[in-house]
């Protein structure tokens, strides 16, 4: 009987150790998904920075000539021949 509390004795102890060893691990995971969670968050800032800026350098630049409708039956005419 006594060896019968004693081993339920130390399965409660093995219990306590491996439920402080999860909640440490618990806070520690916690910590790097806050942390990887900020990160995350500046790289979407700075990701719409980033997509601003290449739109506002494409509004900059020049539209492309349209050709002229008899440039247009010249090149038709040199791929015939």
């Amino acid at each position: 009987m006594i060896s019968e509390f004693q081993d339920l004795s130390d399965k409660i102890d093995r219990l306590a150790q491996l439920t402080q060893s999860l909640r440490a691990e618990n806070h520690l995971l916690r910590q790097a998904n806050s942390l990887l969670s900020a990160e995350n968050q500046e790289f979407k800032e700075r990701l719409v920075q980033a997509q601003y800026r290449v739109e506002a350098l494409l509004a900059e630049l020049p539209l492309p000539e349209a050709p002229a409708p008899e440039d247009d039956a010249d090149e038709a005419n040199e791929a015939t021949q």
